[in-house]
């Protein structure tokens, strides 16, 4: 009896431990949190949760609020996650309806777009509980609500449990990481209803196969979109305002052959065009749209319209005012190089604040932000920071493009390399695209280094590396890389940027 008695009291304290913090009382002004963080995220990226979780790990009572009731923002729950999952399964579906049987397979395969779908959901389901984990683990409080600041160091906490009285929550240090939402088209002359007129949300849980989907915007979510909907059958055209794809910072020469290779896929492009109005008629959305500078205008139809046009910050219910923060034109929260706002004790960092709207970048901020606050020191190189879309070929690049180089009248030297040169993308089929290195013309530094390719995204880290530390094309040439790799192109690219290539 003694024993199981012990053993009860033991269920006890842990079940005791790994309730929520709102069942099991919050930081008062008496004792105060060491560190919030508003946003685990509510609508984008892992940079509050990373945040919490650094801060627990330098020895901060910390304290992380989300209200989705799903750790991870839309990066885990509704964007880069599930977005990486439909990319992969409708790639191999493609692959092995179009590619399998001149790799010696034969093969009949079908479509089951609920497994699909199922697949989708599970990898986001085991992704968030890990981070559940990752709190209990690195003792994070989990508060599961709605934060609004009452004053600048205290947080009015509504929970999601419907009925639960709100509570209030006392901080030192308070980091907001509530990141974006979906913008809104412009003028509001398109409604986005989340069955025909999708945003990025909707069009990962869309429950059957249109067969025409326009999309507005050609940049990444829009591309990545438009691809899979495409592999598994929709006639998908691509509507953009401006005159390439790739959306900011992509390099014009890598944009160009990007469509050239999408085209090849399937995919329709418009450039130069906008889009007036939609009208949803007969089952139909019918899409008005005209020259960017004017024009006939015409009428485009589909069964879904997919608008990607952006996201905006995220702030609403926050109760900004009530903290004493500035916001700029654009809705953002205005922080020094320190992500410290107008009130010295809070932090933001993110999409909610400046900079490229990526979930790495949130990440490296939140841990910078936390180091900032412990030691007064941190460290983001937002020039160093990568970009990709994870289409087939992946487009990845970092650092300064061709046409940046150009306008800022720097001397500069290109290296390229194409995977048809590659033995390991001639070995596995897959040789369409190339790595493009641009280094300083008098110092050979690596200013830059932009792939389109198989897996781009992975071997754009050696770039960002390269970049890091101030690395010459020749010390990326002269690195040995293993045999028979992708990598090896990067290491060619390098070379031909100072000297030649030898396989090429």
């Amino acid at each position: 009896m003694l024993h199981l008695k012990r053993v009860a009291q033991k269920n006890l304290a842990r079940a005791a431990k790994n309730k929520p913090a709102t069942l099991r009382g919050l930081a008062t002004a008496a004792e105060p949190y060491d560190v919030v963080v508003i946003g685990g995220g509510k609508y984008h990226g892992p940079g509050g949760y990373v945040a919490a979780i650094k801060a627990a790990q330098l020895g901060l009572r910390t304290a992380c609020i989300e209200k989705r009731g799903a750790l991870g923002g839309t990066c885990l729950n509704v964007g880069c996650i599930p977005s990486k999952a439909m990319l992969n399964n409708s790639h191999l579906y493609h692959q092995a309806q179009h590619d399998f049987a001149r790799r010696g397979i034969d093969a009949t395969v079908s479509l089951n777009l609920p497994k699909m779908l199922e697949a989708k959901t599970n990898a986001v389901v085991g992704l968030t509980k890990g981070i559940e984990l990752l709190f209990r683990q690195n003792k994070v409080d989990y508060i599961k609500g709605s934060a609004s600041f009452v004053s600048p160091t205290r947080l009015s906490v509504t929970p999601i449990t419907e009925g639960a009285d709100a509570s209030e929550v006392e901080a030192k240090n308070i980091i907001i990481a509530t990141g974006s939402e979906v913008a809104p088209f412009p003028g509001g002359a398109i409604t986005i209803d989340e069955q025909q007129i999708v945003s990025s949300t909707g069009a990962l849980d869309l429950q059957q196969v249109p067969k025409k989907m326009v999309v507005i915007g050609g940049g990444i979510i829009g591309l990545e979109m438009g691809s899979v909907w495409s592999r598994l059958g929709a006639e998908v055209t691509v509507v953009e305002f401006l005159g390439a794809i790739g959306g900011a910072g992509i390099d014009a020469e890598i944009a160009k052959s990007f469509q050239k290779i999408l085209q090849k896929q399937g995919l329709k492009f418009k450039l130069n065009t906008k889009v007036l109005s939609a009208e949803k008629k007969d089952g139909q959305v019918f899409l008005q749209a005209e020259p960017a500078k004017g024009g006939s205008a015409e009428t485009l139809e589909a069964d879904v319209v997919l608008v990607a046009v952006g996201r905006r910050p995220y702030t609403d219910g926050l109760n900004i005012e009530a903290a004493g923060l500035e916001l700029d034109n654009k809705g953002r929260v205005i922080i020094d190089d320190q992500f410290t706002t107008s009130q010295k004790h809070i932090k933001c960092i993110g999409d909610v604040t400046f900079g490229p709207m990526l979930a790495h970048k949130a990440e490296e901020e939140g841990i910078a932000a936390v180091e900032f606050i412990k030691s007064g020191h941190g460290h983001v190189n937002y020039a160093a920071i990568p970009s990709v879309v994870y289409t087939h070929p992946e487009v990845a690049w970092v650092g300064k493009t061709e046409q940046d180089l150009k306008a800022e009248g720097v001397k500069y030297k290109i290296g390229k390399f194409s995977f048809a040169a590659n033995s390991r993308a001639k070995t596995n089929l897959d040789t369409e695209g190339f790595i493009k290195v641009i280094t300083e013309a008098e110092t050979d530094r690596i200013l830059g280094a932009h792939i389109i390719g198989p897996n781009a995204g992975e071997m754009i880290a050696e770039g960002v590396l390269a970049l890091e530390y101030g690395a010459s094309a020749e010390d990326v040439a002269r690195t040995c890389h293993a045999h028979p790799t992708l990598s090896e192109a990067f290491k060619e690219a390098a070379m031909a940027a100072y000297s030649k290539p030898i396989h090429m």
